[in-house]
């Protein structure tokens, strides 16, 4: 009984619906404009066109610089002085890293990452069988400073004035063989001196003997005096295998302190 009721309205032939479809698509493309070109502007832009000019990357703000209100001791009566801090109003921290017995890219490439210029109190005896590996540091505002040829920590006890002098003396030749520089700078093994060894350091040409009353080691810092870092604090590190953690942590407590890393020797007007 349906065969001869006219067909409904709503049904479309496949040729009437691809027209349709066709004249919906023209109608889009004639509201965008011309496909090949993007829109210069207008809040109806269907894409953004393309930057000719590339973002610039900020750069990194300069660092401050700060002038010395501190003089160093000179030598008097042929003995070295000692320094254990600087005294200084400047909001500055002293990073000085010990021996190089360990020898791995990261050590070099955090210090750089961090931009921390240091001064590295080698000993022959830990880094003769690769002197070159320290050679990178000076490229990064660092200084190679006298640790002895031995690291003998009993030195002061065990041996007198001229071993001493041989052992300091011979760590300064080997300095300059290696690294072109003469130190100006030196630490004893342990911490420990004495006059002999004051008289030893002086003869040998260095300015001061240099210790330390805060130290970055295991992973923690550990005060002599306090539980922060103050301005002029000598830090104490070493190349060790907890070297990144040892760094982390001066890092977190450099930061905490507001103090800005600058190098020793630059303060001291020795660099």
């Amino acid at each position: 009984m349906w065969d001869n009721h006219p067909p409904c309205p709503l049904q479309f032939t496949r040729r009437a619906t691809l027209g349709a479809l066709g004249a919906a698509v023209v109608a889009v493309l004639s509201a965008c404009g011309d496909p090949g070109k993007p829109v210069a502007s207008g809040t109806d832009a269907p894409f953004a066109p393309e930057s000719a000019t590339p973002t610039a990357t900020p750069t990194a703000p300069p660092k401050p610089t700060f002038v010395s209100d501190y003089t160093l001791p000179p030598v008097v009566d042929g003995l070295a002085p000692v320094i254990t801090k600087i005294d200084t109003k400047q909001p500055v921290v002293f990073l000085t890293i010990d021996d190089g017995n360990t020898k791995t890219p990261n050590e070099l490439q955090l210090l750089a990452d961090y931009d921390y210029p240091c001064s590295l109190f080698l000993t022959k005896s830990a880094i003769q069988d690769k002197p070159g590996f320290f050679k990178d540091f000076l490229g990064h505002h660092c200084l190679i400073e006298n640790h002895t040829i031995s690291h003998n920590v009993n030195m002061v006890k065990q041996w007198g004035y001229q071993q001493q002098l041989n052992d300091i003396a011979g760590m300064q030749d080997y300095a300059v063989q290696q690294f072109g520089r003469r130190p100006v700078l030196f630490r004893p093994p342990g911490g420990a001196y004495s006059n002999a060894m004051r008289a030893a350091v002086a003869a040998a040409g260095l300015k001061a003997i240099i210790t330390w009353e805060a130290k970055a080691n295991a992973g923690r810092m550990d005060y002599q005096v306090g539980n922060s870092l103050r301005p002029g604090d000598i830090v104490l590190m070493h190349f060790r295998p907890e070297f990144a953690a040892d760094l982390a942590a001066f890092r977190a407590a450099q930061q905490a302190a507001g103090l800005h890393v600058v190098l020793l020797e630059d303060f001291l007007g020795l660099a």
